[in-house]
């Protein structure tokens, strides 16, 4: 597959003229303040597994409109119970489709001495990778299938808004387990994961670090028009029978693109793209990149990969760049 989007030099360049809410931060500072009339009430059962590196708990916690939200806590093993505050943590947000999986799926943190808060993706998880156990109980209007036209007429509705605050909920969560560090807590992901973590980049001021990996959701104008795949393809799709809602797609849209959340992230931020995505477009990218505000921000380019990025290389990377923000 060859690559379609601009020239790297361009893409270095790249910051599109995106209309911005006038009452974005005002949208947001009230929806978060909404979720926390709720309690968090976060729980941590222990789960017992044939695993001798790490100790496994099942989390659920309270997200958007106090709805359950599940999660794993995979920590190192041997961490002692009394050691308050001891572990770094790492909130991990997955990508389009899928859910919170299994304990085994995920020991790469924990192996590496960090707490390791895997979130689940209310209402996803049944896309055949990785299960999910998150219902997502509030309905929507007409929407094409998928998650993103779900209530896509109005920002309050949208799906994302409900995804993007039981995401700050989860850094809130992890925080509020005794053996974590409340100071050392990064966000991550890939792909909807990505966009996720930049959202809560921008959204919690006090993280260590955030690593979006060939981040979804940024730039909706361009990403909509420049990609036929999905998941952008639904929105698309969904403006092809519903002709005359175009400006109040995007203007939905524009509450929740990670451009925006990016030009309000201040922790060191990695990202990565990849040239020959096609379905998060490295233009895409590289507008959240070009627009984030921390002064430190570092992006990984792969030259000859699709929507798999870095894969296990850009984990490596991860590791090496997450020392020096999470570690004493």
């Amino acid at each position: 597959m060859p690559q379609f989007d601009l020239p790297l030099d361009d893409l270095r360049r790249y910051r599109p003229d995106l209309p911005e809410p006038k009452d974005f931060d005002a949208f947001w500072q009230k929806t978060l303040q909404e979720a926390r009339q709720h309690g968090l009430d976060a729980r941590f059962e222990a789960v017992e597994l044939p695993l001798t590196g790490v100790r496994v708990f099942d989390v659920t916690y309270a997200g958007f409109g106090g709805h359950p939200v599940k999660g794993w806590l995979i920590l190192p093993a041997g961490t002692e119970v009394g050691a308050e505050g001891t572990l770094p943590a790492v909130v991990e947000y997955i990508g389009y489709g899928g859910g919170r999986g299994l304990p085994h799926m995920h020991l790469l943190w924990a192996a590496a001495g960090y707490a390791h808060f895997v979130t689940d993706t209310r209402g996803q998880g049944s896309g055949g990778w990785a299960q999910g156990d998150t219902p997502d109980p509030v309905g929507s209007g007409p929407a094409y299938p998928g998650f993103m036209t779900r209530g896509i007429e109005d920002p309050h509705d949208y799906y994302y808004r409900r995804l993007y605050v039981d995401a700050v909920r989860a850094v809130e969560a992890v925080r509020a387990h005794p053996l974590v560090d409340a100071t050392r807590v990064a966000a991550l992901g890939i792909s909807q994961g990505g966009g996720v973590a930049l959202a809560v980049g921008g959204l919690v001021p006090d993280l260590a670090a955030v690593a979006a990996d060939v981040p979804f959701l940024c730039d909706f104008p361009r990403a909509t028009t420049l990609t036929d795949r999905p998941p952008y393809s639904e929105i698309g799709l969904y403006l092809k029978a519903r002709r005359d809602g175009q400006e109040r797609v995007f203007s939905t849209l524009s509450y929740f693109d990670g451009v925006h959340f990016a030009a309000r992230g201040r922790a060191p931020a990695l990202f990565s793209a990849a040239l020959q995505d096609q379905t998060c477009p490295p233009s895409t990218v590289f507008a959240a990149f070009n627009a984030y505000a921390g002064s430190e921000r570092s992006m990984e380019v792969y030259g000859f990969n699709d929507h798999e990025g870095g894969g296990p290389y850009q984990q490596g990377v991860q590791l090496r760049w997450l020392k020096g923000y999470l570690r004493h």
